[in-house]
Parts: structure tokens; sequence; C-alpha cells
């Protein structure tokens, strides 16, 4: 009996975990600091204390999680920055707790758990239907995808 912990990179992204016992679900949890440059500038950083305690309810040896691919993008410096700084933080606290962890793109799990032919720039609606019916207990959760969820049944379902 494994727990699969989903994980839609980024500071807008989420977190999920799938347990024999119990679902959650949530936001990426995130604090806002001051900018390490030296410009006058908050940023969005993902806050690691909330994140190990979220993670800590899990038995690092029954458990995994796989983690979506960070947006890269080169003409998107500032964005790419938050997504590659969010990712390095997520890595650390996951193997300080010693939980075993992939990487998927976002096509791969989207692949199998969306509905085929969706028109392009609708990945969020359908993630979020699909999300709601397979997991109805977040339907009013405020967030536009349920990405999260959906990794981690994808792994659950792969058997990762």
């Amino acid at each position: 009996m494994k727990t699969y912990i989903g994980i839609d990179n980024g500071v807008s992204g989420t977190i999920a975990i799938i347990s024999p016992d119990r679902t959650e679900f949530i936001k990426t949890p995130v604090v806002k600091v001051q900018d390490y440059t030296k410009a006058k500038k908050i940023i969005s950083r993902l806050d690691a204390v909330a994140f190990k305690a979220f993670l800590g309810v899990v038995e690092p040896s029954k458990a995994f999680a796989l983690i979506e691919r960070p947006m890269v993008n080169p003409t998107r410096f500032a964005a790419t920055a938050s997504a590659l700084r969010c990712h390095e933080a997520m890595l650390i606290v996951i193997e300080l707790l010693g939980i075993p962890y992939a990487f998927c793109d976002s096509r791969e799990w989207q692949r199998e758990m969306l509905p085929k032919g969706f028109p392009d720039g609708e990945t969020k609606f359908f993630s979020q239907q699909v999300g709601n019916r397979l997991f109805p207990q977040f339907r009013e959760f405020s967030h536009p995808d349920r990405d999260a969820l959906l990794i981690a049944e994808y792994a659950r379902r792969k058997e990762l």
C-alpha cells in the first residue's frame, strides 16, 4: 500500500497526497519575501517549513513523489527563475525526508488523464473537470486546475 505525492511545480502550483486511507490537496505553500537582488521587489518562495510539515505525514519508505518538470523558457526569464527556485527548494525538502521521486513532463500525465483531442488552451479547464469528477471532495477548492491530484493519480495507476 503506497502513498503517492503529485507535485504541480511552481509557486502557483499544487500538491496532492493519495494514500489508501486519505487524499489531501493543497496549494503550494509560499511566502512573500524581499528579492535577493538590490531591486525593490517582492517575490514568492516556497515555504519550506510548511511544505515539509505537509509531507511529513507520509512514511518515506511507502511513498513516491512524481514531480512535474518545471517550465523553462528563456524568453520568460522571471517565470523560469521562479519555477526553478521553487523546484530546487522542493527537491531539497523531499530528499531530506528521504522520499523517492521522479520527474514527468506535463504531456505524459495529461495524455493518460485528460480527454483526447481537447482544444489548445483548455488544459486547466479539463484538469479541473476531470479532477472534480475523480475527487469530488475538492470540487469547491479554489484553484483553476487539479493538476497535482491528477499527477498523483497517474502515478498510482501506473504503480510507480
